[in-house]
């Protein structure tokens, strides 16, 4: 036996393979162990991907691990051989990969197992205390004691500061009173709680349960279709249930925050016990929590947004992704993966099901269905009483349109309004005005880092407003003057949120006007607070961006307007018109979900459009027929695949150097290939290096080059080939470059 071993372990940085490091043989050393270890002259953390008796080099060169970090494995061999498949199919370096899949804390070296919490409950002393007994005005007070009187098994510090800001002074003071008594417990439990009454299902709905629950013990993508209120949610709470009878754990993904919190309550509410969570919204130790309790099998359900997918599980068995067809669930920065597509493969390894879910299914998704991959479920019609709300094309060509709402619309409001409903108005633009400019000059507000206009954000009549940058996020104060011209003619041009609502306050002044964007909800629990109003009906006009769009249920809202969705019809990314139809009818299924018919009024100056014809007359499935025979004919994904390279510089000239040595050694490499195989001739073709949509941002020039072919082999297997040198090139350090495979968007 030699005295040393060597283990292969990935760490961060442009590593394409793990890098070889001695450990002394009386280690318990395993895969999926965390090391500490040197290199470049600093102590880094590391992931033991496999132990080996051969290095790649002369092991007297090697350096020996510093410190073991983890006594058994964090991750199995068979995730870690899917961990593998994700870099070697994003061409991406395996520990960039390991490392994204790791909470913050272990990436920072702190134990695997989460440590429990302090809980705060009511003693003995304080359960006799009342209400009226503690001081009038300490408000603080009453809510922490309401609080933990209605917990029997007390509250954590984050469900004590939901209540109050100031509860750490709070608890002090009960425990100095005697009223509370701490004790450590788990960092999460599988708390039962009450189960909340059951929904009949539809013949539909029953249908796609037994479908799923048909597929358990083997892989099976589903992908079930149904329209906005059919009761896909009680579809997936069904198969849960049975999965959990089962003795398994479920994984279920969203594409928002905002749709989390109500999600959780109503899962917890229907199962009966509790469920775990993950979002980029949770701290470290949060995440961490959540992470160790679904990883040790003491929670079964884990809900959260498209890192979730990383989560190590004990004894996954079923696959839920919600809006499947949202860009969310694709990652734009780091490691670019798409977590439908890695959830896919996931489930495939394990061989259990997984349920993909949308009003809307991506065209990608029904192409996989007409090849027959995935099996079709559908929900053709509203759950209970509710129908589908009537849509109507407004054509506003020649109208002289206020404050972006035409006349019709603003009187069809008032009718909504008079009879009690509430009304949601959708424009996807955030701020007040998209452009601020010159009357006299023409000058216009442009970011100094971006090839951008700075968006017009309005604060008060006494403050004014500011000018900022929707791209980089760079903000100006608001000029009095123009600085061209010095005219004070500065006008506010287009619409945006707050301007509209200025508007509808002023139009409406009995009514409350409540804006939902990105702007308003940057607290945390305000989006919760936002929706709680807007579901209960104490806001009467609610206007939003996209963050309105899905996933919500707004009883009383029987009139959805759409004021600009033009600017999907025409766009320089292919997949514009597919999303301006998703969106579309993911804001209209907003509209008429209760008793009450909805309707949804959509402004354009393009009424004869035929994909928006389509669209509205025949429904999203001729829509999508449509589209993906248009994208056949153009040589399109799905029918072609595609990898978008993207650099960017300070210098112009460098990242084009770069760029097109790049495409040179690919062209070069192909041509050597079809010497010996003709059917390399011409397989990938190269569009580019041509400037990005916009070309400046972030003071940095942005240029892609996008390869694409018929064959994913194809396309892989030359990128594989010259990969390596790319890492090696001097050109690739004066540049910022990343792989996109199969991208999501063009810019």
């Amino acid at each position: 036996m030699p005295a040393k071993f060597i283990a292969k372990v990935a760490v961060p940085g442009p590593f394409l393979t793990p890098l070889d490091y001695l450990f002394p043989a009386g280690w318990n050393l395993t895969r999926g162990c965390r090391v500490e270890v040197n290199l470049r002259n600093r102590n880094i953390v590391g992931l033991v991907m496999d132990i080996d008796r051969q290095a790649e080099c002369d092991p007297e060169k090697l350096k020996q691990i510093e410190r073991q970090l983890d006594e058994t494995a964090i991750l199995s061999s068979q995730e870690l051989q899917w961990l593998q498949w994700a870099a070697d199919y994003y061409h991406e370096p395996i520990g960039e990969v390991i490392f994204t899949a790791l909470p913050k804390r272990l990436r920072s070296g702190e134990a695997a197992q989460m440590q429990g919490q302090t809980v705060w409950r009511l003693s003995a002393l304080g359960r006799e205390l009342t209400e009226d007994e503690l001081p009038k005005n300490a408000k603080a007070q009453k809510r922490v004691f309401n609080l933990l009187k209605c917990s029997a098994k007390g509250c954590n510090a984050h469900q004590l500061s939901d209540v109050s800001s100031s509860w750490r002074s709070v608890i002090k003071k009960f425990l100095d009173n005697d009223w509370v008594e701490a004790y450590q417990a788990p960092c999460m439990q599988n708390t039962p709680t009450e189960q909340s009454p059951r929904h009949e299902l539809n013949s539909q709905q029953q249908k796609a349960v037994r479908s799923i629950i048909d597929a358990f013990g083997q892989f099976r993508a589903l992908l079930l279709q149904g329209v906005t209120g059919s009761g896909k949610t009680e579809v997936y709470l069904g198969a849960i249930e049975a999965a959990l009878q089962q003795g398994k754990q479920v994984l279920v993904l969203l594409p928002e925050i905002g749709l989390t919190p109500q999600m959780i309550s109503r899962f917890e509410a229907y199962l009966g016990q509790s469920v775990a969570v993950m979002h980029s919204a949770l701290n470290d130790s949060e995440r961490h929590c959540a992470w160790d309790a679904i990883r040790c099998g003491t929670v079964s359900v884990l809900i959260g947004t498209r890192s979730a997918m990383f989560t190590p599980f004990k004894n996954l068995g079923l696959c839920i992704i919600d809006e499947e067809h949202d860009l969310s669930f694709k990652q734009q920065e780091g490691v670019r993966y798409s977590a439908r597509d890695l959830l896919v493969r996931r489930a495939h390894q394990l061989g259990i099901p997984v349920v993909l879910g949308s009003a809307t299914p991506a065209l990608e998704s029904l192409q996989n269905v007409h090849l027959g991959r995935y099996q079709y479920l559908q929900l053709s019609a509203r759950a209970g009483k509710a129908v589908a709300p009537a849509i109507r094309l407004l054509d506003v060509r020649g109208e002289k349109v206020q404050e972006g709402v035409s006349a019709a619309l603003k009187a069809e409001m008032f009718k909504h309004l008079q009879a009690g409903n509430q009304v949601l108005l959708f424009l996807n633009r955030r701020g007040f005005a998209p452009v601020l400019m010159c009357h006299d000059c023409g000058w216009q507000a442009n970011c100094p880092s971006c090839d951008a206009h700075m968006t017009y954000h309005y604060i008060s009549v006494e403050r004014g407003g500011f000018l900022q940058c929707h791209h980089c996020g760079e903000q100006l104060p608001e000029p009095s003057v123009c600085p061209q011209c010095q005219s004070s003619e500065l006008l506010k041009v287009g619409q945006g949120t707050e301007r509209l609502q200025q508007a509808m306050e002023e139009w409406f002044p009995d009514k409350k006007v409540l804006r939902i964007d990105r702007d308003t909800t940057r607290l945390k629990g305000s989006l919760q607070e936002f929706t709680r109003q807007a579901e209960s009906g104490e806001a009467d006009i609610l206007i939003g961006t996209q963050m309105l769009a899905k996933g919500h249920h707004f009883p009383k809202v029987t009139l959805v307007g759409v004021l600009d969705i033009d600017q999907g019809l025409f766009s320089c990314d292919f997949r514009a018109s597919e999303r301006m139809a998703q969106l579309l009818l993911q804001v209209s299924g907003r509209a008429g979900r209760a008793q009450s018919p909805g309707q949804v009024w959509i402004q354009t100056h393009h009424p004869t459009h035929p994909l928006l014809v389509t669209l509205i007359r025949e429904g999203y499935s001729a829509f999508a027929e449509q589209a993906l025979e248009e994208r056949k004919l153009a040589k399109l994904p799905p029918f072609q695949y595609q990898i978008m390279v993207r650099a960017e510089a300070h210098d112009e000239i460098d990242v084009l150097n770069f760029l097109h040595s790049l495409k040179a050694g690919l062209e070069a490499t192909q041509t050597t290939w079809s010497k010996d195989d003709s059917q390399w001739k011409g397989a990938v073709v190269f569009w580019g290096p041509v400037a990005a949509p916009m070309l400046r941002r972030q003071g940095r020039f942005r240029y892609q080059l996008l390869l694409q072919a018929p064959q994913r082999a194809q396309l892989h297997t030359l990128v594989t080939e010259l990969l390596p040198h790319v890492y090696r090139s001097p050109l690739a350090r004066k540049v910022r470059w990343s792989l996109d495979v199969d991208p999501a968007e063009m810019y």
